[in-house]
Formats: structure tokens, C-alpha cells, sequence
């Protein structure tokens, strides 16, 4: 079975009500998807996260003509020729997310092949349902005295819903962050909180905000410094007892590595639309295994992340072990997405806040092309 052709598409969609974290603002969302059909017309499909019209020309110019007749199934070996073509100049970064989209997209087309779904083939199912954490929070453009209430508003929403954990943004600035941290644990005793700064803290802002959520019992700090300063990490953890949690930007097992090596993570977060895909992340999950740490990751964009980041949990074994499972929760991303939304007709459904594990061959997961192809705006075939 052979790579024959490999299609994208550019999706885009305006979004009714923009939202923002400590980094930036959103009015729009763009996702690359990839499609690879093998000369047997098996095919599957996978999604990039990262800039979608930069991403795309890495894959239709520079990957796919480079694997265009490849044995289809060669999973690795397909990695690895994608590897070594570009690793003098692009061992990270978007060229790693077009390598991501693909190496996902054959292991969808893996699975139907065979005939067996990706949780199988990465080793088998430890569990028929994933408890899933909402992520939401976000800021809008709107002041702070009435920002606050409405965060909290939606909070309790997602507890109303069944939600035993859930994700908040911080990082806006200090003194609101230490408002909203006091405010959602008075709002939700019961609930697991977790907050996601997506590095918008210096050391010393980290440490202040990160004692914070140690008094008021958070279960993990996600991204709380600038990816670029690893060596902070590890003086960070030093003065808290709260995970820290980061990796969303890290990609390959090579750089993860360089995470732990760092001794300040305690959470690692791979996006497989990212990372080096569902291949890489197994790596990664291994070496975290090897070092004692838990993997859980970052989810972001359409349905079929959502659905590789199931299988991937589904399969995996939390550490070090115990009778009493720990739980490994799914992030599940609530805000607005049409992309993630309304172009499957195939989707991982949720069931009492649990993503159900799809058992079907491949991800599980169906795009409706024509529902996709209202979002198209760009799209690419080479053969």
C-alpha cells in the first residue's frame, strides 16, 4: 500500500465572539487538514496546529512530494524520512507541525487498513471513556469589574454541566489574576482548577501567582514562563508544591527531553497536531514514563486532535501505578470552533463529561467535505 496522493485545506472561520489569553486576541480561526490517500483508495486524515497557510506549503511543497510513494503503513519509517529530509534546517517549528498533520493522517489511514482503531494500534485500551476538563475562561474585551463575574458565570456553567475539573485562564496581570484565582475557588470548592498562563509571567510574577494557587488548592500551573527560559523552571518548582505543567510548545522527543532534564516540569502537555504527531508522542510519553511523569496532552483546534488525543489517553498508563487509577482528564476546549463543530459527521461524542473512546478503524472520526468545504479557502493535491 503506497502513498498515492496527499490533499489540504486551509479552514477558516470568523468567530461571533472573539476571545483572548494573556498573549492575544482572537476574531478567526484557521486549522490546516491533510488528507493522504494511499493507491488503494484507504485514506486518512489528519490536522496541523500552528500558522495553516505557512504549514501548508511546508507540506504540499516540501513533505509530500518527498513521500509520494512510500509504503503508506511505514508509519516510523515515514517519520523518519520526513526527519532527515529537512533536519539540517527545520528541526522544530511549523515545518514539525506539517510533519505532525501528516504522521497523523497515516496513522488514521493505518487503522482502517487494518482495521483497527489508533487506541489499538498504540498498544490497546485502558479504558472505554476519558474524563474530560473544561477549558474556557477566556478573556473578553470587556472591564475588569465585570470580566470577573462573567468568568465565574461560566465556570459554574460547566459545573452545572457535569464538569468535575475544568481550566482558567491567567496571566491578564497580577492583580486580576489574584482576584479570579480567589474568586473561582470560592465560586467551586469542589471542583479541580487548573490555570493555564500561556507564559505571560516573569520569575518572580510566577512565584507570587503560583503560591496563590498552591493556598487555594489548584491541581497544576500550565505554562506559567516563556518556553525559551527552561532554566527557570526548575528554580520556579523549587519554591512551589503545585504540578507545573508545560510542553504545548515543545515539540519532538529530543525537546522534550530537554523539558525534563530541566527538573521543573512535573506535567507534560505534547499537542500531537504539533509535537512531531501521534508517532512522536509516543516517544515522548515513554521518556516521561522513564522519568516518573504523567503526559497529558494539549488540545487544540478541530475534531480530529480531540480524537488522537483520545486514543492517546485511552492508551495510556498513568504513573508510577497503583489499584486506584489515578485519572489522566481530556482537555476539552469550550469556546466557539465551527471548525471543530459543524464539519463532522462523525465525531467523538461526550457522555457525562467523558469523551467516549471511538472503536471504530482508524481516529473514528469523519469529515462531511461538503460542510468542509464552506471554511475551504485554500487547498492543495500532490500526486
Amino acid at each position: 500500500m503506497k502513498i498515492e496522493c496527499i490533499k489540504t485545506h486551509h479552514l477558516r472561520c470568523h468567530l461571533e465572539k472573539p476571545f483572548g489569553f494573556s498573549q492575544w486576541s482572537y476574531d478567526q480561526r484557521n486549522v490546516l487538514v491533510i488528507e493522504v490517500i494511499s493507491d488503494t483508495g484507504v485514506s486518512g486524515w489528519g490536522e496541523c496546529y500552528g500558522p495553516a497557510d505557512v504549514t501548508q506549503s511546508a507540506v504540499s511543497n516540501f513533505y509530500a512530494p518527498r513521500i509520494i510513494g512510500l509504503d503508506a503503513l511505514a508509519t516510523d519509517y515515514v517519520w523518519h524520512h520526513m526527519w532527515r529530509s529537512s533536519l539540517d534546517f527545520a528541526r522544530g517549528g511549523i515545518m514539525m507541525g506539517a510533519m505532525s498533520g501528516i504522521d497523523m493522517a497515516l496513522w488514521d489511514l493505518k487503522g482502517k487498513a487494518l482495521g483497527q482503531s489508533v487506541s489499538e494500534l498504540m498498544g490497546g485500551r485502558h479504558r472505554d471513556v476519558v474524563p474530560c476538563y473544561a477549558t474556557g475562561m477566556y478573556f473578553q474585551d470587556l472591564p475588569e469589574h465585570e470580566l470577573l463575574p462573567s468568568l465565574i458565570e461560566e465556570a459554574k456553567g460547566y459545573a452545572a454541566e457535569g464538569f468535575q475539573a475544568m481550566k482558567i485562564k491567567v496571566g491578564k496581570n497580577p492583580d486580576f489574576d489574584e482576584k479570579l484565582i480567589k474568586a473561582m475557588r470560592e465560586a467551586l470548592p469542589t471542583t479541580q482548577l487548573m490555570a493555564d498562563s500561556n507564559h505571560g509571567y516573569d520569575l518572580p510574577e510566577a512565584i507570587k501567582i503560583g503560591r496563590l494557587l498552591d493556598k487555594y488548592d489548584y491541581a497544576f500551573y500550565e505554562e506559567p514562563l516563556s518556553p525559551e527560559h527552561g532554566n527557570l523552571y526548575k528554580k520556579l518548582n523549587d519554591k512551589l508544591d503545585i504540578s507545573i505543567a508545560t510542553g504545548e510548545c515543545e515539540q519532538t522527543r529530543f525537546g522534550f527531553m530537554k523539558l525534563i532534564e530541566s527538573g521543573g516540569v512535573d506535567l507534560l502537555q505534547p499537542d500531537l497536531a504539533y509535537c512531531g504527531g501521534p508517532s512522536e508522542a509516543l516517544k515522548i510519553r515513554t521518556l516521561a514514563s522513564a522519568n516518573g511523569i504523567n503526559c497529558i496532552p494539549h488540545v487544540w483546534g478541530t475534531m480530529l486532535n480531540f480524537a488522537a488525543a483520545t486514543h492517546f489517553l485511552a492508551s495510556a498508563y498513568h504513573e508510577p501505578g497503583r489499584a486506584e487509577p489515578k485519572q489522566l482528564f481530556l482537555e476539552y476546549d469550550r469556546t466557539e470552533n465551527p471548525l471543530r463543530d459543524d464539519i463532522y459527521k462523525v465525531a467523538v461524542q461526550i457522555k457525562d463529561t467523558g469523551a467516549i473512546v471511538p472503536t471504530t478503524p482508524g481516529l473514528g472520526v469523519e469529515i462531511n467535505t461538503s460542510a468542509m468545504n464552506d471554511f475551504d479557502i485554500n487547498n492543495t493535491e500532490t500526486s
